[in-house]
């Protein structure tokens, strides 16, 4: 059998893709569950995550998602466009999307404006060790490990389940009527462009796993992808439960919030 990649299903099913990867899926499979289906989702869903783990969700991830242009420059410059349909194919995706992960930016800090929060706290507030090693993750990955792990960790497993969790929110009008009307359309874009446009963006990251990898993988490289993705779940499982602890605790500013401040708590069973 020839050891390319070239894949011949639908894009979004994974009996399309090598075997190998199949596997690697169904492996972080409960790993991944533990991200879509965190409680801090299920409260905002319902409209009712406390003020504080809200803006401590939104001071946290702030990095992640004002650096995550820059994390794919850095898969960028690993891009040897001679070596194949692979590079080639990262080539294209990286440079397409920089420029709409930097407007992804911009609508993060209308989220979080929302809510309250200002450009410096979303620079300089606090955040957890947690949250950090998120970060520092993401960083360390897209810099110094080969292409199609980084894309694997970053691309595929934190844009995947963004879209998932994502979805989850936007799929009830409950959390969205807690803004004031004439703010609303704003506050909701980066939520809803998530839940719509990442459908397909981590299954072309996965493609390009795939093509870089091919059939016969060594079982070094399967292992060292396995691993990235689910660090990239344990990271980001971890951050979430550091927001839902800020309920109780918090270090973040106290700020008026309108009406989203009287959200009442939802107490999980």
């Amino acid at each position: 059998m020839d050891s390319q990649f070239v894949r011949t299903g639908p894009l979004m099913e994974l009996a399309s893709y090598p075997q190998w990867l199949q596997e690697i899926v169904a492996a972080c499979s409960e790993s991944r569950r533990t991200v879509v289906e965190h409680e801090i989702f299920h409260q905002m869903h319902l409209g009712m995550l406390p003020p504080a783990a809200m803006k401590r969700f939104l001071t946290s991830f702030w990095p992640v998602i004002e650096q995550f242009p820059q994390y794919m420059a850095l898969n960028l410059l690993k891009v040897q466009y001679q070596l194949g349909a692979g590079h080639a194919m990262a080539r294209k995706y990286l440079i397409r999307n920089i420029r709409v992960e930097q407007n992804h930016v911009e609508y993060w800090i209308d989220w979080s404006q929302a809510h309250g929060l200002s450009r410096d706290d979303l620079l300089f507030g606090w955040r957890s060790s947690n949250a950090d090693a998120l970060s520092h993750w993401c960083w360390h990955t897209c810099e110094r490990d080969p292409l199609p792990v980084a894309m694997a960790a970053t691309n595929y497993a934190i844009e995947g389940t963004t879209g998932e969790w994502a979805a989850l929110v936007c799929n009830s009008s409950l959390y969205e009527r807690g803004f004031p009307e004439n703010i609303r359309k704003q506050a909701m874009k980066w939520l809803r462009v998530h839940a719509h446009y990442d459908d397909t963006h981590p299954w072309e990251a996965l493609e390009i796993v795939a093509t870089l990898i091919g059939h016969r993988p060594q079982r070094r490289d399967v292992a060292i992808i396995e691993s990235a993705i689910v660090k990239s779940y344990e990271y980001m499982r971890t951050a979430f439960d550091d927001c839902l602890a800020a309920a109780a605790t918090s270090h973040m500013p106290h700020k008026k919030l309108g009406r989203l401040e009287a959200a009442p708590i939802c107490v999980s069973s």
